[in-house]
């Protein structure tokens, strides 16, 4: 495993064999979703891909600690949003069950964008803080492109940074964003075959949408697919989620996908959401369980594989920093 997610490849990512162990190699095929109509979809639950994915940052946490290294990931929060604050809590609270420290700036919402670029600088310049984030969104008049631009790529937990997206499109290592990568790991986790199958994602957001048609166009056994990104200014995007084998819903439009815009037995993935209030708004009707093969559930779908890739991305750039890799 001492590859990461995002070199050159061939090659399966650093992740997969954690994952999948045995059930997945250059020779050996993934088996197809199970389910659909009329004996209702698979649930694609994110729980134990995220257990997966965190139990190996754990070990590679607990390898850098026997060289003297704690991984860290630090963390900058403008303002009191309460519910920013609150994912800021889960996690500290994660870091510290992995064995990460968790250093953490908390500015006032007053702070000024010069105020935020400092602490941003005092992050990047200092050598135990491996990883680090700026919790969105931040206080309008700020400009929270300029602070991931500012950031050092190598410690971009979220895998935003112009560069990182610049890597990704290279095939060369680096951080991936979190929920294209947390969405490449739950197909695998699940054995859903991906090499070969269409993809249709729907949406082409910078967070989503692109980076997940060039992680999954990518030459290796959890990818390798026939990509196609569709987005609502296309007149009938239905005709291209229907032929979806593997079909992502990234729009953050709630309910945009309905059962007819379902090949049947076809996987679908529910990536993008809106809220309202503290109700998630997914972008996939629950009706469409009825029709898919395989599908992820309204809540704890991609969610829980999004944060366990941003400690994957922490423990990665802990070992590249300080030469440590397995």
């Amino acid at each position: 495993m001492g590859s990461t997610i995002g070199e050159r490849l061939p090659g399966p990512t650093a992740w997969a064999p954690a994952l999948v162990g045995a059930h997945m190699s250059d020779s050996s095929p993934t088996q197809p979703a199970t389910g659909g109509p009329g004996g209702g979809a698979r649930l694609l639950a994110g729980g134990p891909v995220a257990e997966a994915i965190l139990a190996d940052v754990r070990t590679r946490a607990q390898r850098l600690r026997t060289h003297g290294v704690q991984p860290s990931l630090a963390t900058i929060l403008v303002g009191d949003d309460d519910a920013s604050a609150g994912y800021i809590r889960i996690k500290q609270k994660q870091a510290n069950e992995l064995g990460f420290a968790s250093p953490h700036a908390h500015l006032p919402g007053s702070a000024t964008q010069a105020d935020l670029l400092r602490v941003i600088t005092e992050f990047n310049d200092d050598k135990d803080v491996h990883g680090l984030l700026v919790q969105y969104p931040i206080p309008g008049h700020l400009d929270y492109d300029g602070a991931l631009s500012a950031m050092d790529p190598d410690k971009d937990v979220d895998g935003m940074h112009p560069v990182n997206m610049g890597r990704l499109a290279l095939g060369l290592a680096g951080p991936l964003p979190c929920t294209p990568a947390g969405i490449e790991a739950l197909l695998a986790h699940y054995e859903i075959p991906v090499a070969g199958r269409e993809v249709v994602i729907l949406g082409r957001g910078a967070t989503l949408g692109r980076p997940l048609a060039m992680l999954l166009s990518q030459k290796r056994p959890t990818a390798n697919a026939a990509v196609t990104v569709v987005h609502t200014g296309v007149p009938d995007w239905g005709r291209y989620t229907r032929r979806a084998e593997i079909l992502v819903a990234a729009a953050g439009v709630p309910g945009i996908v309905q059962p007819e815009h379902v090949m049947p037995g076809a996987t679908v993935i529910g990536g993008g959401v809106r809220y309202s209030g503290r109700r998630l708004l997914p972008d996939v009707d629950e009706a469409c369980a009825t029709v898919a093969g395989a599908i992820t559930p309204r809540v704890g779908g991609v969610g829980p594989t999004t944060v366990a890739m941003l400690f994957r991305n922490a423990i990665s750039a802990a070992e590249r920093a300080t030469g440590h890799s397995a």
